[in-house]
C-alpha cells in the first residue's frame, strides 16, 4: 500500500519495500512482473503493460481526486502522445496503489480503478464501490481509412467500449439536430457541421462521465460507418426486379428519364459547384429537378434498421406506407435527419423516396442492427489517433460531474451582463442608417434591447478579410458605434477566419505559412460573392497565428468600439457541401497535424486567440465571441455558441430544445440558436416580384403562420441562456413581425419585458456557471435523476433551479402535454394553480403564453421593468417565494463588465425559506466589489395557490431594506 504526492516532494514505495524520494519528477520507481504482465508506479499513477490484448501499455494518471486520465498505446511509447487542445489541466492528486492476484488497484478518495495485468482491461469504481465503468477490452487499434493524407506509422482507427448490455441513460456530445436528449441506445456521429458541434464528453445516469479526448470524427454508438442502401439490403424496382429501386427523373412535372438505381447519392460537390456524382446526363438542363424512388427493400437482417437522410429542398421517406421523414431544407445548408425502423430479414416492404432538390443536395445512408449487448453500451470510435485518451470524471450528482469536466477543460468564464439581455439581428443590415433605426425604433417604443448585431458583407465587395467597412454603405462607422452607445446598447460584428486572397491580411497570414492554400490553389474554385473570389481560411492552431488574427481584429474593428465578436464559418467553412474527405484535405497540413486529426476542433484556437488578445489589449472589459462551431473547452473562451442557420418550420423548433440541452449536458452552459429559423421557405421570403421585409408584405394565407412559428419560437428563445432573434428575410424585429395592439406584438413584447424582469434571477444563473460551474438551461435528468419519464423527455427543460420550460411547436396548437417531474407540487406560472408532480397534464397554451411552470419551494427574485440590463442598478428587487416546500436561493452581484469577479469582486446574498414556519430569512451578504449597491429594497411576495408571478402589480405581503444583514420575514405578518 502507498500513498503519493505530497507537495513539493513525492513518496515512492515498493510493494516490498518503502524509499523516500525527493523531487517531482521521477522515472518508474518499482515493477511488478508476473506472468499476467507487468506494471510500473509513476509520479502521477501508474503503467500496466497487459500480456494480451491490442493495447501494449495502459496509463492512469490521476488528474484530481474524483478525475482519473487513461491512455492507452498499440506500442509502449507515450511520448507520441500530442498536447491535448481542450484539457488545459495537470494531472495531481493524493492515491493509493495495491494488487490483487492478476489485477492492480489505483484508488483515490472518490474513484478506484482496477486494471487487469493480463489483458488491460479497466474497471472504474466510485467510493462506494459501485461499477461505473467496466471496459470490454483494452481498446481497439486498426489502419486509419478515413484521412485523405497518409497516416502516420503510429496512428490508428481506435474504438474503446465500455459496459456492455447497460440500462444506463448517457447525455452530452455537443448539440445535434436529431431531436435526442437520452443517447442510450442510439447512434451519434461527432462531426462538425454549420448545424453541429461535437462536444466529446458523454454523462451517465450512473453519476460518471468520459471525456474522450479526440478532435477527429467519433462516432458513439455503432462504429461503422452509414453505408448506401444496397449494403444491408436487397432492393426491388417497382416490378419486383433486384438491383435497385425505380427512379423517377423529373423537371418540375415533366418526366425526363425512369431507371433502376442502388446508390441514392447526390451528396456532395467535387469542388466549386461541379457535383462529385452528376445528374444524368439524359436530363439536359434541368429548371426543377426532382427525383421520386420507389420499390421494395428485403433486410439482410432483423432487427431495428436506422436510417440517415441527408437532403436540402424537399425530402420524404416512407416504409411500408409510413411517412418517417418529411423534411425541407435551403439548397446551400443540406443536413442528416434521421429515423428507425423494425424490419425482419428477407421481408419485402415498400419503400419511396421524394426529393424536389431546388439546386440541393440528398443522399440516403443506412445503419443495420446491433447486438443488444453492443447497442446498449457506451462506445466511442475515432477515425484516427496516436492513442486512445481519455478522463473518467466521478461525482455525487450531474453538477458535480460537469464540474470535473470544466476542471480539465477550463471554467466558464463570465460573460458581460449586458450579452443576457436581447439581441436583435438580421441577415443583414445593409447599411449603417438601417442597424441605427433599428435600435432607435427598439428604444422609441420602449421594449427593451442590450445588443444590435452587424452580420457579414459591410466590408467592401472584392475584400473579405480585411476588416475595412465599405464606405459606400457605411461611411463613418465609427459614429455609428458611438450612436449604439448612446443609445445604451452594444454593437456585435461578424468576423469570417476567411481571406480573400488579395488582402493584406490574408498576404500577412500566407507571409508566415499560415494560409490553408489549397482552396485557393484550385483553379475556378470561388466563392459566391458578386462575380466570386479566391479565398483561404488562416491556420488559427501556432499562436503568433492567433496574435496575427487578433491584431487585424484590434487595428481594424476594436478601436472603433466593437463590443463582441461574432466568429462565423468556424468549422471551418472553408467550402460548402464538400464531401468529409475533400474537407479534411483542403485543411491540411494545419500547424499540429492533419485535417483529420483536428477536423472537430478548429473554432477552440480560433475563439481562444480572440479571447487572449482581447484580454490582454483590453483588459478592464470582459470579452465576449459567439462562435457557429465549437468544441470541449470553448467555454474557457469567453464564448457563447448557437445553432447554426436552421429553417423556419416546426420540427426544426422543436429540435432546438434537445440542441440546447444537449449543449449544456455537455459542460458548455451558454447556448443560443436563430430565434425563428435562418433561411424560410421562399412563400414567406418573396411575393410578386419583391423580397418581403415586414411580414404584411407576403401572401396573406402564410402570415398567421409566420407569426405563430415566430411567436411560439420566441417565447421559447426568452429562456434559453441568451436571448438572440435572428435570420434571412422577412425581417425579424418584433415591429416587423408582428402590428402594434395585436395579440402577436403584444406577447413578442411581453416576454421581452419579462426576460429583464427576471434578470437578477437570470444573471445569478450566470455567476452560478463560473462560481459554482453551473448550469442554466437544464435537463431533467439534473434534477430529477430518478423520474424515468422525465429524464427519456426531449422536449421541455428547466432553466436554472426553479422554471419548468415547455415550448409550444406544434402549428395552431392551445394547449400542450407537460410533464411535471418529481414528487413535490408545482404553481403553473400564470394562474397560481398547483399540481402535483409526477403526472402529466394538459396545460393550457394560448398563443400569448407557453407553458410554464414553478417548482414550490422556488425563491424568484424579479426586478423592476427596465429597458437594458445596467438600467436602474439600484433598483427594487422582488423575491417571490412560492410556498408548499422549503427553499434556497443565493442572489448574486457583480459589475457585469470586468474580470474582477475572478479576484473575489462580487457578492452573494442567500435567502431561505422555512415553509413549515413560514419564514423567509435573509442571510448575510458576503463578498463585495467596487460600485456595489449596498442598499437595497426588497419586497416580498409569499405565492400561495392561486397566486402569480407574472402578475407584477400585486402587492406585496411585505416590504424590507436589506443592507447585507441578516432579516427574516414571516408569511401572515
Amino acid at each position: 500500500m502507498r500513498n503519493s504526492h505530497l507537495t513539493g516532494c513525492c513518496i515512492a514505495l515498493t510493494l516490498l519495500s518503502a524509499t523516500l524520494m525527493t523531487g517531482c519528477e521521477r522515472s518508474s520507481v518499482t515493477e511488478q512482473v508476473s506472468m499476467a504482465g507487468n506494471f510500473q508506479e509513476i509520479a502521477q499513477g501508474i503503467v500496466v503493460n497487459p500480456a494480451q490484448g491490442q493495447a501494449k501499455a495502459v496509463r492512469l494518471q490521476v488528474m484530481a481526486d474524483d478525475i482519473i486520465r487513461v491512455t492507452s498505446l498499440a506500442h509502449s511509447d507515450f511520448s507520441s502522445v500530442a498536447d491535448s487542445l481542450m484539457v488545459v489541466a495537470e494531472p495531481g492528486a493524493p492515491f493509493n496503489t495495491e494488487t490483487n492476484g492478476k489485477k492492480v488497484m489505483l484508488t483515490t478518495g472518490a474513484l478506484t480503478a482496477e486494471v487487469s495485468l493480463t489483458d488491460g482491461q479497466v474497471v472504474f469504481k466510485n467510493a462506494r464501490g459501485e461499477v461505473l465503468l467496466d471496459t470490454v477490452n483494452s481498446g481497439e487499434f486498426g489502419p486509419v481509412t478515413q484521412d485523405p493524407i497518409t497516416p502516420d506509422d503510429d496512428s490508428y482507427a481506435i474504438r474503446q467500449q465500455w459496459n456492455a448490455n447497460s440500462d444506463e441513460g448517457f447525455f452530452g456530445l455537443g448539440q445535434h439536430q436529431n431531436g435526442q436528449i437520452n443517447f442510450a441506445g442510439e447512434n451519434a456521429e461527432l462531426s462538425t457541421h454549420n448545424l453541429q458541434i461535437s462536444i466529446p464528453f458523454v454523462v451517465s445516469t450512473r453519476n460518471y462521465g468520459v471525456l474522450w479526448d479526440n478532435a477527429s470524427i467519433t462516432r458513439f454508438g455503432d462504429p461503422e460507418l452509414s453505408a448506401p442502401l444496397d449494403e444491408g439490403f436487397t432492393l426491388y424496382n417497382e416490378n419486383g426486379e433486384e438491383g435497385g429501386l425505380t427512379a423517377y427523373y423529373y423537371d418540375g412535372d415533366t418526366l425526363l428519364l425512369k431507371r433502376t438505381e442502388a446508390d441514392l447519392d447526390y451528396q456532395y460537390l467535387a469542388h466549386n459547384t461541379v457535383r462529385e456524382v452528376p445528374f444524368p446526363e439524359e436530363l439536359g438542363e434541368v429548371n426543377q429537378p426532382r427525383v421520386e424512388w420507389k420499390g421494395q427493400i428485403s433486410a439482410d437482417d432483423s432487427g431495428l434498421h436506422k436510417f440517415r437522410m441527408y437532403s436540402s429542398g424537399y425530402a420524404s421517406l416512407s416504409i411500408d406506407g409510413e411517412a418517417l421523414l418529411d423534411r425541407w431544407r435551403m439548397n446551400w445548408n443540406p443536413w442528416f435527419h434521421t429515423t428507425e425502423t423494425t424490419l425482419t430479414a428477407g421481408e419485402k416492404v415498400d419503400f419511396a423516396v421524394n426529393w424536389d432538390s431546388q439546386g440541393g443536395y440528398f443522399r440516403l445512408l443506412h445503419n443495420g442492427p446491433q447486438s443488444k449487448a453492443n447497442q446498449y453500451s457506451l462506445s466511442l470510435a475515432s477515425e484516427t489517433a496516436k492513442a486512445i485518451d481519455y478522463y473518467v470524471v466521478a461525482g455525487n450528482n450531474y453538477d458535480e460531474v460537469i464540474a470535473g469536466y470544466r476542471t480539465l477543460t477550463g471554467k466558464s468564464v463570465m460573460l458581460p451582463k449586458w450579452a443576457y439581455g436581447f439581441w436583435q439581428s438580421r441577415e443583414r443590415y445593409t447599411n449603417q442608417d438601417e442597424l441605427l433605426d433599428v435600435l432607435k425604433t427598439y428604444r422609441e417604443r420602449q421594449i427593451p434591447i442590450d445588443n444590435i448585431v452587424l452580420d457579414w458583407s459591410y466590408w467592401p465587395e472584392d475584400a473579405w478579410g480585411s476588416h475595412e467597412f465599405d464606405k459606400t454603405h457605411f461611411p463613418d462607422p465609427q459614429a455609428m458605434i458611438d450612436t449604439v452607445h448612446e443609445l445604451n446598447a452594444n454593437i456585435m460584428i461578424s468576423v469570417w477566419p476567411k481571406f480573400y486572397s488579395t488582402t493584406d491580411n490574408y498576404k500577412e497570414f500566407d507571409e508566415k505559412g499560415y494560409m490553408l492554400n489549397k482552396n485557393v490553389e484550385v483553379e475556378g474554385n470561388l466563392d459566391w460573392i458578386g462575380k466570386g473570389y479566391l479565398n483561404g481560411f488562416y491556420d488559427p492552431y501556432p499562436e503568433e497565428s492567433q496574435a496575427i488574427f487578433w491584431r487585424q481584429l484590434e487595428e481594424k474593428l476594436n478601436v472603433l468600439g466593437i463590443d463582441a465578436w461574432w466568429l462565423d464559418a468556424s468549422e471551418p467553412d472553408i467550402h460548402s457541401n464538400l464531401s468529409y474527405m475533400k474537407r479534411k484535405e483542403i485543411m491540411s497540413p494545419l500547424s499540429v497535424g492533419s485535417g483529420a486529426e483536428y477536423f472537430n476542433s478548429y473554432a477552440l484556437p480560433n475563439a481562444e486567440g480572440v479571447y487572449k488578445g482581447e484580454r490582454e489589449t483590453d483588459g478592464h472589459k470582459r470579452s465576449f465571441i459567439l462562435t457557429r462551431s465549437g468544441f470541449a473547452g470553448i467555454q474557457r473562451t469567453g464564448a457563447a455558441i448557437w445553432s447554426g442557420d436552421t429553417v423556419p418550420r416546426w420540427s426544426n423548433l422543436k429540435e432546438q430544445i434537445a440542441a440546447g440541452v444537449g449543449t449544456s449536458l455537455s459542460g458548455m452552459p451558454n447556448w443560443t440558436m436563430d430565434i425563428g429559423g435562418f433561411t424560410p421557405e421562399n412563400h414567406y421570403r418573396y411575393y410578386q416580384g419583391k423580397v418581403v421585409g415586414h411580414y404584411s408584405e407576403m401572401p396573406p394565407e402564410h402570415q398567421q403562420e409566420w407569426q405563430e412559428l415566430n411567436l411560439r419560437w420566441f417565447q421559447f428563445g426568452a429562456f434559453v441562456p441568451l436571448f438572440r432573434s435572428h435570420g434571412q428575410n422577412p425581417y425579424r424585429e418584433i415591429f416587423n413581425i408582428a402590428d402594434e395592439g395585436t395579440s402577436v406584438y403584444e406577447s413578442l413584447v411581453y416576454y421581452t419585458k419579462l426576460r429583464y424582469r427576471l434578470m437578477p434571477y437570470i444573471y445569478t444563473l450566470a455567476g452560478d456557471m463560473y462560481h459554482k460551474d453551473g448550469t442554466m438551461m437544464r435537463g431533467l435528468v439534473m434534477d430529477f435523476p430518478h423520474d424515468e419519464t422525465a429524464i427519456n423527455l426531449n422536449d421541455a427543460y428547466m432553466f436554472g433551479p426553479s422554471l419548468l420550460i415547455n415550448p409550444v411547436y406544434e402549428h395552431q396548437a392551445r394547449t400542450r402535454e407537460v410533464y411535471l417531474p418529481g414528487q413535490g407540487s408545482w404553481f403553473d406560472f400564470y394562474s397560481g394553480k398547483t399540481y402535483q408532480g409526477g403526472q402529466t397534464i394538459s396545460a393550457p397554451a394560448p398563443l400569448g403564453q407557453m407553458p410554464l411552470f414553478v417548482r414550490a419551494g422556488a425563491i424568484i427574485p424579479t426586478g423592476e421593468d427596465i429597458q437594458y440590463v445596467y438600467d436602474k442598478p439600484d433598483g427594487d428587487y422582488t423575491l417571490n417565494v412560492f410556498t408548499g416546500a422549503d427553499g434556497e436561493f443565493e442572489i448574486y452581484h457583480d459589475d457585469g463588465k470586468s474580470y474582477d469577479y475572478e479576484n473575489g469582486g462580487y457578492s452573494y446574498t442567500p435567502v431561505a425559506y422555512d415553509d413549515s414556519t413560514g419564514t423567509l430569512t435573509i442571510g448575510e451578504r458576503s463578498g463585495g466589489f467596487d460600485g456595489m449597491v449596498s442598499s437595497r429594497t426588497y419586497h416580498i411576495r409569499f405565492i400561495g395557490e392561486g397566486e402569480s408571478l407574472a402578475d407584477f402589480s400585486a402587492a406585496p405581503d411585505a416590504s424590507i431594506v436589506y443592507t447585507g444583514q441578516p432579516i427574516t420575514v414571516k408569511n401572515g405578518q
